[in-house]
């Protein structure tokens, strides 16, 4: 992602410290000009053998946690290796779409010069809400419309994406839009359209407690934004109601 304008300031008691692995990568950032917020891909700035030692640094930070909830994780065989769970499970598994570059994505040129409705999905998502770090499980279908300069992907490479995009804390909006940014940046096709249709369990788990609750978001683009046809037949072959 290119670099953008920090929200943050490296303060003093920051550049002396400095021994922590976290304090290191946020350095490089601020330096560097670049927000590390939390929907954000930060694997540029993180050096070999830096991603186990963050793993490590959380993992003791979530033992002070567990310690402020008053557990004792040191007799209680439950807990007792939580944290270390926990901080793998963060660092490699859900938030892994901020630690590790993009997936590999093979292209191939559009020979046949398709210029017909393509679908996508439904794609099995996992991701997370940023606000409490809840799970938001849902389904994501994407519609292309090529051209003959558009550049085409294989199935399995539109799953790959759709995981590296959504394994980091983010709003269900905001994720979409950055779903189609990197499908527009890499196919450039004539017409996008992303939906995401999605369980939240910040209204499950806590609040309101609404199990039955969806949120669907959409994103249309080029040729799906201009022609209500073709946007209506897209959601049509999905099941959704056009507007």
């Amino acid at each position: 992602m290119p670099a953008r304008t920090p929200l943050a300031v490296l303060k003093p008691e920051d550049a002396a410290a400095g021994t922590k692995t976290s304090d290191r990568i946020r350095r490089r950032m601020i330096e560097a000009g670049q927000r590390f917020h939390a929907n954000d891909n930060i694997s540029a700035f993180i050096r070999e053998g830096e991603l186990d030692e963050l793993r490590q640094e959380v993992e003791g930070r979530l033992r002070e946690v567990l310690q402020a909830l008053v557990i004792d994780t040191e007799n209680d065989h439950n807990t007792a290796d939580t944290a270390r769970r926990v901080a793998k499970m963060l660092v490699h598994e859900s938030f892994r779409g901020r630690y590790e570059a993009a997936p590999p994505v093979t292209t191939f040129p559009n020979i046949s010069r398709l210029n017909g409705l393509l679908i996508v999905g439904p794609i099995k998502v996992r991701s997370a809400c940023s606000h409490h770090l809840c799970p938001i499980l849902g389904r994501v279908w994407v519609g292309v419309m090529p051209d003959s300069s558009s550049a085409l992907m294989g199935l399995s490479k539109y799953a790959r994406l759709c995981e590296w995009i959504m394994s980091r804390p983010q709003i269900q909006e905001e994720a979409v839009m950055m779903l189609a940014d990197e499908l527009e940046r890499r196919m450039k096709p004539d017409g996008l359209a992303v939906v995401m249709e999605a369980s939240h369990f910040c209204m499950h788990w806590r609040g309101v407690r609404d199990d039955d609750s969806l949120m669907t978001s959409s994103i249309m683009r080029g040729a799906f934004l201009k022609n209500a046809a073709l946007q209506r037949e897209f959601l049509s072959l999905l099941g959704k109601p056009s507007h």
